[in-house]
């Protein structure tokens, strides 16, 4: 095998050697044509020569792409470059340039391609569903409490002081290359907008969610979203210390799910049957750390099923049903690294259905919590629907599914049908939290009044931290913001919700219908989205077409049906050299994916023509004759 693949690499070499300029004229050629989705297939074909060179010229080349585009700092470009660009290396070595598995690669990088139709695939369940089903009575008990928190993304090396207004995706931070400059604007103490969760304010939360609560759920995203420095003893250090500090508060039950920057690199959790690389030292560490939380037995199912467990809350008939949904992920690169299609990386799904078979079976009802939810833009479509099929099997003892990873405050609704979607066919519903980093919003949380014998959710009051508190960095307060039952069940009239019923799918369905007829009542949900602090032009809906693929996103648990289309990319804050603050046309995932190697591609098709290629061409033409320099030591 050595000696084929010497050879191998020899033949290349002869073949790149003679059409050294070409190569490089090719990708240049194909960068800067990139402006469809045949394009971007295009472009994979000299991409994939350039990948069999090896690793390093791939990852040099795309480096010098990304300090020419400037959507981040330098430094930015060789961390996240510098760890992503292996993998899409690999990926592309692996697979056909023009097939399926590309055209979800190129949807994931570039946006210029929409995703596949959905393959054929049905979720093999152990038993059909029960003929009839009996649900308990809600409303005839009080609720307990329970809180939802999510994406916390602690910043252990926040510092006090340092600047708050950077040139960097997260600031609050000493970074090398800023040392001796002036300090625009100071770090506080409790946290500040561009910046991640201070260890002082995360230690402020845990103490107010465990007061006068049953448990709580936390939706994943713990680490913070320095991405291209981030790697596996951060993530281990980190996941270890914030279960310590869980397990330190006596009073604060939590049941964690596990969240995309929960891996280094961020977002890349390789299948079980990858060629390369495993994610398997990250549900070690989780196991290791949930275990005082969940239980010796929860523990070692999310160790051997990918970070996924499930677990009976101590004396109720409710079981949490904690899932991996980065495995949905379209920015999970890992997932593009072969022809074949797979309908359930590792497992997933299948350990789902049968959690939910076996609370079926036991008589108990269930909630769904998660990192990712399935509406999302960036959920693969597959995975979406088949989620749905298991959604809808046993959508008689779901209730609740609850999620995090948009830093908004959301909802999903979920159809037996959705070509004809109303309140009769709304099955199921998504609770989806804001976060709680004031990176970019207040600080959020919600509360849930659970009903003791369905497990629905009657009320979910969102609490809010307002960062511009003066008092905020001494004693940090967290105020209702407000009420969901009298927010929305005031919208609904002829009929009104009873008092007793839960906000359920049905609930969600008639508050969306509601949407439709009164653009006030739909601007009170923008509003909410984002909370306050943000600018009119972030929550706002300003033609018919955003209003409308709002509320069908709302309308889309499966994803396919969500009427999102892939963009090469969406507006998110940053600020240039002087500390100005300004839109940057980057990657969509940017808020929850962070930056990355994808903001390279997804500005390509943008910034084209301010980019200097000439300059780019000599520097690319160095990297080849470096690679060819270097096979040819090789193999003599």
């Amino acid at each position: 095998m050595r000696a084929f693949q010497s050879l191998y690499f020899a033949v290349l070499l002869a073949v790149v050697s003679v059409t050294n300029a070409a190569l490089v004229d090719d990708i240049i050629d194909a960068i800067t044509g990139a402006a469809t989705c045949a394009a971007c297939h295009t472009l994979f074909v000299p991409l994939k020569v350039l990948a069999a060179l090896g690793d390093k010229p791939f990852t040099s080349t795309f480096k010098v792409i990304c300090k020419a585009i400037n959507v981040v700092d330098d430094d930015v470009c060789e961390g996240a470059v510098g760890q992503q660009a292996p993998v899409l290396a690999h990926n592309l070595r692996s697979i056909n340039p023009l097939g399926q598995t590309a055209t979800k690669l190129c949807d994931s990088l570039l946006g210029l391609c929409q995703q596949p139709k959905v393959n054929a695939y049905n979720v093999p369940f152990a038993k059909p569903a029960p003929a009839s089903y009996t649900k308990p009575q809600a409303g005839k008990k009080a609720p307990f409490q329970v809180v939802h928190f999510s994406d916390i993304h602690i910043d252990r090396q926040y510092t006090v002081g340092a600047e708050a207004e950077c040139t960097k995706p997260v600031c609050c931070r000493n970074y090398a290359d800023q040392a001796g400059k002036p300090i625009s604007k100071a770090a506080k103490a409790m946290g500040m907008r561009n910046c991640d969760t201070p260890t002082t304010f995360v230690h402020s939360l845990l103490n107010q969610i465990g007061t006068n609560n049953k448990f709580s759920i936390f939706t994943g995203d713990l680490v913070e979203a320095a991405v291209w420095l981030v790697n596996e003893a951060e993530v281990t250090s980190d996941i270890n210390t914030f279960n310590s500090e869980l397990a330190s508060i006596p009073k604060v039950k939590v049941y964690p799910a596990l969240g995309n920057h929960e891996s280094a690199p961020v977002n890349l959790f390789p299948r079980n049957g990858t060629k390369k690389g495993s994610a398997q030292w990250v549900f070690d560490a989780v196991s290791k750390g949930w275990e005082p939380l969940i239980g010796q037995a929860a523990a070692q199912q999310a160790k051997t099923k990918s970070g996924s467990y499930s677990i009976l809350v101590p004396g109720t008939n409710l079981r949490i049903v904690s899932l991996n949904t980065v495995y949905w992920y379209k920015t999970n690169f890992w997932l593009y690294d072969d022809n074949n299609q797979f309908p359930d990386p590792n497992g997933i799904l299948e350990f789902a259905a049968s959690q939910l078979q076996a609370a079926e079976d036991a008589g108990q009802r269930v909630w769904i919590i998660a990192h990712m939810p399935p509406n999302r833009y960036d959920t693969l479509h597959d995975q979406s629907h088949y989620f749905d099929q298991v959604i809808n099997r046993y959508k008689h003892i779901i209730s609740g599914q609850f999620y995090g990873h948009s830093h908004q405050d959301q909802f999903g609704i979920a159809y037996s049908d959705y070509n004809n979607r109303n309140a009769n066919t709304a099955v199921s519903n998504a609770w989806i939290v804001s976060a709680i980093t004031p990176r970019s919003n207040n600080p959020t949380f919600k509360v849930y009044d659970v009903d003791p014998d369905t497990y629905e959710i009657m009320d979910a009051k969102v609490y809010r931290a307002d960062i511009d508190d003066p008092n905020f960095h001494t004693s940090p307060s967290w105020t209702l913001g407000y009420s969901a039952r009298q927010t929305y069940g005031s919208m609904l009239t002829n009929p009104s919700w009873p008092a007793a019923s839960p906000l359920d799918a049905k609930f969600w369905h008639r508050v969306t219908e509601v949407f439709e007829k009164d653009r006030r009542a739909f601007d009170i949900y923008q509003g909410l989205r984002k909370g306050p602090g943000n600018s009119v032009e972030e929550v706002a809906c300003t033609d018919d077409d955003c209003w409308k693929d709002t509320i069908c996103e709302l309308r889309g648990m499966n994803a396919q049906y969500a009427c999102r289309r892939s963009t090469p990319g969406l507006n998110i804050r940053r600020r240039d050299e002087n500390g100005t603050e300004y839109l940057s046309r980057v990657h969509a995932n940017a808020e929850c994916a962070g930056a990355g190697i994808s903001h390279v591609f997804h500005e390509l098709p943008g910034r084209k023509d301010s980019v200097d290629w000439d300059a780019v061409r000599v520097e690319i033409d160095a990297i080849i004759k470096e690679a060819e320099a270097e096979g040819a030591a090789a193999t003599n």
